[in-house]
């Protein structure tokens, strides 16, 4: 896998994500879960460079 398809899997992966963190209540232990992913996954995109100003829906 080269590094641009994985950037693409991380962003859409980062999207999606937030998409489901949005219709979850912030008191479940799945959204919890979630938000560690939405952290991990917007630590690798923006140490690989990605400008997250338009991709970050949730901005915690």
């Amino acid at each position: 896998m080269t590094e641009g398809d994985m950037l693409k899997i991380s962003v859409e992966e980062f999207s999606r994500l937030q998409d489901y963190m949005i219709d979850t209540d912030k008191e479940l232990a799945a959204y919890k879960k979630m938000k560690r992913r939405y952290i991990e996954l917007k630590v690798i995109l923006s140490s690989s460079g990605v400008d997250l100003t338009e991709l970050d829906m949730i901005k915690e």
